[in-house]
């Protein structure tokens, strides 16, 4: 299908590229002189593939592209000779198999020009990660809200600054996310959300975790959602930039799990990073999650407690979760880990299972409200947010 952008037709184009000869190089060219002739052009990841019909034993280089052009089907290829002969195509080395750029038009519209070709594997798996790539993901904020909490019954609807706890955290997630729901096990707290205009859900009250409250209201909503967003409804002062921060994990294909961390300042008391409240957290170089634990990780050995902040950046744990809808569902039907029960830390069950968890960064402390005395902390840092 094509359309039409200031009364010229647009088309839809899929584009293969493949080298075995300088093949990173010579990909390299190829986008680049790609990018010169059209616009708006997205890339597959490179992919190593093994040569099919050839004695030639070196491995291929292989890419996806997709552009939208004016331009013909005709020149279109004829574009894409032009870019091979100047990568050197003319010049090739017929007799010893080396190729040292090969750009096909795959599909033009939904004019099919490379049947065979679309079957391969490499191919689909290009064509698959830039469709997910280009499709807009829908994010929905879910709030869990309790009443009968242990430390502080009915948190939620405490009054701070004129509003209740839950109306607070709501509209900070409003600021950002189209979509946001309250998920409680009380009436009380439904009526409540329902007079300030929010939108809510009644869940059971067996749930164990936040997490499970989510997943049944998200089976509740007559709306489909990508990515659904676990909301603490104790911490009124969520920013809307560590929204923003957890909904860029997902721009990164491989996140199935997303939570967020504050690096502890150089100058934290040792008692802080010691407390077992305040989860610790390890990344690896992509910035997913090697390991949660109540304990100081990583232990820094044959140094001395008080160069610990200054020779290394820990990081504390913040408890917002994004989960893919089906990560959800199926992270809500594993049953308890040996490494949760033992650290008392939920998502330690999905790293045992090997589900993925992008770590964001924020540098925005976030206060909970789990006391009476946390309520008193948090009317003072409201009057001087007011102040400010």
């Amino acid at each position: 299908m094509s359309y039409l952008i200031d009364g010229k037709e647009k088309h839809h184009c899929w584009l293969s590229l493949g080298s075995n000869h300088n093949a990173l190089v010579n990909i390299e060219k190829a986008n680049q002189y790609l990018s010169y002739f059209f616009e708006d052009i997205e890339y597959s990841s490179q992919m190593k593939t093994k040569p099919i019909g050839l004695d030639n034993p070196s491995e291929f280089i292989n890419q996806i592209a997709y552009l939208t052009t004016t331009c013909s089907k005709e020149e279109i290829i004829e574009c894409l000779k032009k870019i091979e002969n100047l990568i050197g195509r003319a010049n090739e080395d017929v007799e010893n198999e080396i190729i040292k750029i090969d750009i096909d038009l795959l599909l033009f519209n939904d004019q099919i020009l490379k049947e065979k070709d679309l079957e391969r594997i490499y191919i689909c798996t290009g064509i698959e990660e830039i469709k997910a790539r280009m499709k807009k993901m829908k994010f929905v904020g879910i709030i869990p809200a309790r009443y009968a909490s242990i430390r502080f019954p009915a948190k939620p609807l405490a009054i701070l600054g004129g509003k209740q706890v839950i109306q607070h955290v709501y509209e900070q997630a409003s600021k950002v996310l189209n979509d946001v729901y309250v998920a409680t096990d009380d009436q009380r707290i439904v009526d409540a959300v329902e007079s300030f205009g929010g939108k809510v859900i009644m869940t059971a009250a067996s749930h164990k975790s936040g997490t499970d409250r989510c997943f049944e209201a998200i089976n509740k909503i007559d709306e489909d959602f990508d990515v659904i967003i676990n909301i603490q409804g104790d911490e009124p002062f969520v920013d809307p930039s560590q929204l923003k921060t957890l909904i860029a994990c997902f721009d990164d294909l491989d996140t199935q799990i997303a939570t967020l961390v504050k690096p502890f300042n150089k100058d934290s008391a040792w008692d802080e990073l010691c407390n077992p409240n305040i989860p610790k957290v390890v990344l690896d170089k992509n910035n997913f999650a090697l390991y949660f634990s109540r304990s100081i990780i990583p232990y820094m050995r044959g140094e001395d407690e008080a160069e610990w902040l200054k020779k290394h950046t820990y990081f504390k744990h913040i408890g917002l979760y994004a989960y893919r809808l089906g990560v959800l569902k199926e992270i809500t039907a594993l049953p308890q880990s040996s490494l949760e029960i033992i650290e008392s830390l939920e998502q330690l069950r999905w790293l045992e299972n090997g589900y993925k968890i992008k770590v964001g960064t924020t540098n925005i402390e976030t206060i909970g409200i789990d006391t009476p005395e946390d309520l008193k902390k948090a009317e003072l840092f409201l009057e001087e947010m007011i102040k400010r």
